[in-house]
């Protein structure tokens, strides 16, 4: 059996009965229980390689390393990943096979750097996966490519373990969290959740074009205005930093159950992309792609 850091053990604890996430399912994940999130304890992974589609900050001459975990803790109705998400299709890994992947990413892929998409409910053996690793040789930017549905006491246990937060920056709404992502108290949980990510990695840093540090918002632009963009832009520029990177994402298109969904059953029109794209530079954000 490993020693883990007190960070760590602490983070296994509060796996089983969990209460990783705003959730607060306390499901016994160590006894095979699984809560909203649809995971046990242990992390399932759908693929492990590099990526090239991600911001160019983060791509470089290797890729990103992804890897993908199965299972997420929000419901969102659009969702493009909905098979691994909401579907959990992937394959069960333990934590030394984990950090084995960090270590094929890094020696093997020559990847800029380690991006966790969908993190959030397997913050125990990717911390316990991190600390073996570095302790043989990983030392890239660790990316926590997160939905922004995060738990302010979970984050805190993972400071040190990463470098990079990329979370969701979704809604401002409370309705329109509720109805498309199963979570009224999303707009409240994320802001705090963001608030603690620039509190541990402040704002983006970037050397030789890739991102090393730091901040970096997504924010996805529904159609008919459903995001509260403009909101969003304002937290970040007066509560975080007039400096904030932010990605406004044009990818939105309907997927997974939005075409029962008449205000989402479109792809935003070019006036609905342009007009957040504008705002956020009029609040001096640093808006990236």
């Amino acid at each position: 059996m490993m020693a883990f850091s007190e960070s760590v053990q602490r983070l296994w604890e509060m796996a089983s009965p969990c209460e990783l996430c705003p959730r607060q399912c306390r499901v016994e994940r160590s006894k095979g229980q699984v809560g909203f999130c649809g995971i046990g304890d242990m992390p399932v992974v759908s693929s492990v390689g590099p990526h090239f589609g991600e911001e160019s900050v983060l791509v470089g001459a290797g890729g990103s390393g992804t890897i993908f975990f199965a299972g997420c803790n929000l419901g969102c109705v659009f969702c493009q990943n909905f098979d691994i998400s909401h579907h959990c299709r992937g394959s069960k890994i333990t934590v030394e096979r984990l950090a084995l992947s960090m270590l094929e990413l890094q020696n093997y892929y020559g990847c800029s750097n380690i991006n966790l998409v969908t993190p959030t409910h397997m913050a125990a053996p990717i911390a316990a996966a991190i600390e073996p690793a570095r302790g043989k040789g990983l030392n890239l930017p660790v990316v926590y490519n997160c939905g922004g549905y995060d738990s302010v006491e979970t984050l805190k246990l993972l400071e040190g373990f990463v470098d990079i937060y990329m979370p969701d920056m979704k809604y401002s709404d409370t309705k329109v969290a509720k109805e498309l992502s199963a979570a009224a108290d999303y707009p409240e949980i994320n802001q705090a959740a963001v608030k603690e990510m620039h509190r541990q990695a402040g704002d983006l840093q970037i050397k030789d074009g890739l991102a090393v540090r730091g901040l970096l918002i997504r924010h996805l632009v529904l159609p008919n205005r459903l995001g509260g963009s403009f909101r969003i832009i304002d937290f970040l520029a007066n509560e975080i930093s007039a400096k904030t990177a932010i990605n406004v994402m044009d990818q939105y298109r309907p997927c997974f159950e939005a075409y029962s969904h008449p205000l989402i059953n479109r792809r935003p029109v070019a006036e609905e992309m342009e007009e957040v794209v504008r705002y956020a530079i009029t609040k001096g954000l640093k808006v990236i792609s």
